[in-house]
């Protein structure tokens, strides 16, 4: 029997290179998807994370859990700390957008590059992978790039100057770190193009996160 997933997004925009990622690295599981395209709009009004939306973020993940997945995976990095309080609420694997890839990013350097399209990743990412060096008894540095005009554009679907202004934002870091990471999933299409430009390796979120997932339920 296939394995159920359990997507769980907050814009659009993350779904197409998710579901790419699961048929280039596990196109047996059975994936559906859960859209709450309210929680980015809630979370800027707000300013942060407020006890409403974290009890959406829980919410989303306890529906998931009863309707029958054996996984859960989330792809908005926004929401990250709240996922930590979904995690206890669920008995089954429950991953992180970006934990995956911050991983795969230790393993590659302590000069670990960061680029988001929404301002309010970079805050949520920093944190993990300092926790993650932590844990590991490493120290790092991390140099961070934010690229917003990109998200606007993506959100119009206009991937080409998505992609230009990411692979730019990521070629201004890159002589400074040993690894990019592109912290959103909705930046995933432009992995390819940053490579070519890049001599540092170049990690996404979903492809990261779809292998972890497989290991932990095979």
């Amino acid at each position: 029997m296939s394995p159920r997933i359990t997507l769980i997004h907050a814009v659009q925009v993350a779904i197409p290179p998710v579901l790419e990622a699961f048929r280039e690295g596990w196109p047996e599981a059975e994936v559906s998807n859960l859209l709450d395209d309210g929680l980015t709009g809630a979370l800027a009004r707000a300013g942060g994370l407020t006890e409403p939306i974290v009890q959406r973020i829980r919410d989303l993940a306890t529906y998931a859990a009863r309707s029958g997945a054996d996984g859960i995976l989330f792809t908005c990095s926004a929401f990250t700390p709240a996922m930590e309080l979904a995690r206890k609420d669920v008995t089954i694997p429950l991953l992180k957008p970006d934990e995956a890839m911050f991983e795969a990013a230790l393993d590659a350097g302590r000069r670990i590059g960061v680029v988001a399209t929404f301002p309010g990743t970079i805050p949520v990412a920093e944190p993990q992978i300092r926790a993650m060096a932590a844990a590991r008894g490493l120290d790092v540095e991390i140099v961070s790039a934010v690229a917003p005009e990109a998200f606007e554009a993506m959100k119009t679907n206009d991937t080409a100057t998505h992609d230009r202004l990411v692979v730019d934002a990521a070629v201004a870091l890159a002589p400074r770190v040993d690894v990019i990471c592109l912290a959103q999933f909705s930046m995933a299409r432009a992995r390819a193009a940053v490579q070519r430009q890049v001599a540092v390796r170049v990690l996404t979120s979903p492809a990261a996160a779809v292998q972890r997932l497989r290991t932990l339920l095979s």
